[in-house]
């Protein structure tokens, strides 16, 4: 047998991590992400796992982040029983996060069932339940940073800090490969990459000279200016004047950890030196609140001076509860500041929020993070005049503003000096975690660059396998399109776009269409002639 690396998520994608390496001694799994984004890739959430649960060693962990740990639970519902090593900061995050997205499948399934129902179709159940999620909390070992670790028979591991969001690591594996010619070999997983200069992260650490890198892509066409504390509180004030000028709400979706966190601190600082008036300001988010608690309990991790007791309290920081509490928001017309989850505008109250402040041109949305296609925050961020949310269609009037400051990510110069960094790389690059712009932006970059052999860079397709323990580099050994990727799925990986973003573009312009015709006959005429397109009737 050889030692091969699968590629079974985010491959040609942002979203779903999740790396399978096997040896003759052992077999692991790097990530167990969930898939974000066009509902067509959403449903590969819900099909079987391309392997079996049941046969793994152990699994590692970069960070807490759903679209590398989400799918851990539906691991654990198949049969996985071993350990689950990552850092002991992540460990704390996932103790609020898995439970949180327990709840959220449970949620969203039930509402669809109800659908169904009516429709006459058949229910469906959800990806898992809170009970998997409790489950797979008892298999985490939380683990320190720089300490190797035998994580399986032939393999040992130790994470870097990463400078992502808190616990986020790299992970440099040591593999026993059973092959003479090639004994053991250096692997890399850099995990999601920070800044240089993170808002409240220490910048990334790893080693030098490995054989194998797997790279994160997510901004690898894209440069940002590099700022400050200083300056990125600037970047902020400014957006946050011109919205309080305008006379609306402020209405931020942000990523539960870290973004929340980041500008609760910043908007603290800005208020404590008088630069903002103390409006009120809610973070209403359950997880959220949770999250900023870790968040308070490793402060001594972080790169962040307290205002007052807390970076993340103040006066006039209000940490909603309850649904109730989230829903009497939507009641006022102006003059607060609401933070709230998902930061891509997918799931959870930030949709209520939008819901009730979309259409007001006094309000501000203020995009905090990255938006992956095909879903709402991307819409809004492309400039979508119309949306449809929670089944009504809403005109967007709203001042729609990206704040591009509070990446967690890494951009393109920085995943460059990063990889230099890093070199030598002695047998292969490989480039995951990125759209196909992005992945050919830093494919480009790195080719260019001193040190780095142009032919030995790989951009791994989903369900793509390698063969790493050859002299001459990495052999794919599997890589025929994968079943999973019927019909539509396809493309929906590399345009991020699918036939349920189709139909709703097509239903909005159609509802747009008819409102503007002179008289109902008009409008029945334009139904008669698309009924005998499609066959109806």
């Amino acid at each position: 047998m050889t030692t091969n690396l699968g590629f079974f998520g985010a491959a040609g994608t942002v979203t779903g991590s999740m790396f399978v390496l096997e040896t003759p001694k052992a077999r692991i799994l790097v990530e167990c992400g969930m898939f974000q984004g066009p509902k067509t890739l959403k449903e590969l959430n819900y099909r079987p796992f391309p392997f079996d649960a049941r046969k793994f060693d152990a699994v590692l962990l970069t960070h807490a982040h759903i679209d590398h740990s989400g799918l851990l639970p539906k691991l654990v519902r198949a049969g996985y029983r071993g350990p689950i090593y990552t850092t002991m900061g992540t460990e704390e995050l996932l103790d609020w996060m898995l439970p949180d997205s327990a709840q959220i499948q449970e949620s969203e399934v039930g509402q669809l069932n109800r659908r169904r129902r009516r429709f006459g179709e058949d229910e469906v159940e959800p990806i898992y339940t809170e009970i998997d999620a409790a489950r797979t909390l008892k298999q985490i070992r939380g683990l320190t940073y720089d300490v190797w670790r035998e994580v399986a028979p032939g393999m040992k591991a130790r994470w870097w800090n990463a400078g992502h969001i808190l616990g986020s690591g790299s992970i440099e594996l040591e593999v026993e490969t059973g092959n003479a010619a090639q004994p053991l070999l250096k692997i890399l997983f850099s995990g999601d990459l920070g800044p240089r200069n993170p808002a409240l992260q220490e910048s990334p650490q790893a080693p030098q000279g490995v054989d194998y890198l797997v790279m994160e892509s997510t901004y690898g066409d894209r440069d940002r200016i590099d700022l400050d504390d200083d300056g990125r509180q600037g970047v902020l004030l400014a957006e946050m004047q011109a919205a309080i000028a305008a006379g609306g709400n402020i209405i931020i979706p942000a990523f539960a950890v870290e973004r929340s966190q980041e500008l609760l601190s910043d908007i603290i600082t800005l208020m404590a030196r008088d630069k903002l008036p103390r409006l009120p300001v809610y973070l209403d988010s359950p997880l959220a609140t949770r999250a900023t608690e870790v968040f308070e309990r490793h402060a001594h991790l972080l790169d962040v001076a307290p205002v007052g007791e807390s970076p993340f309290r103040a006066p006039n920081i209000h940490f909603t509860a309850s649904a109730e509490q989230s829903q009497q928001l939507n009641r006022i017309a102006g003059g607060i500041v609401i933070i709230s989850a998902s930061g891509m505008c997918e799931a959870g109250r930030i949709r209520h929020h939008l819901r009730h402040n979309i259409w007001r041109p006094d309000a501000t949305v203020l995009l905090s993070g990255f938006q992956a296609r095909g879903t709402l925050g991307r819409l809004l961020e492309d400039g979508a005049d119309r949306v449809r949310i929670m089944g009504e269609e809403l005109a967007v009037k709203a001042r729609i503003r990206r704040l591009d400051i509070y990446s967690g990510h890494a951009d393109r110069a920085d995943l460059l000096a990063w990889a230099q960094a890093r070199l030598p790389v002695h047998k292969g690059i490989f480039l995951t975690h990125g759209e196909p712009e992005a992945l050919a932006g830093l494919a480009r970059g790195l080719g260019e660059m001193e040190g780095v052999d142009a032919e030995r860079l790989f951009v791994p397709a989903l369900d793509q396998r390698y063969q790493l323990d050859r002299a001459d580099g990495p052999l794919l050994i599997a890589g025929d399109a994968p079943a999973r990727l019927v019909n539509s799925g396809a493309e929906a990986l590399r345009q991020g776009w699918d036939w349920h973003n189709e139909l709703s573009v097509l239903n909005l312009d159609l509802h747009r269409r008819l409102q503007g015709m002179e008289n109902d006959k008009a409008r029945l005429k334009l139904i008669r002639d698309l009924e005998k397109v499609i066959g109806a009737k």
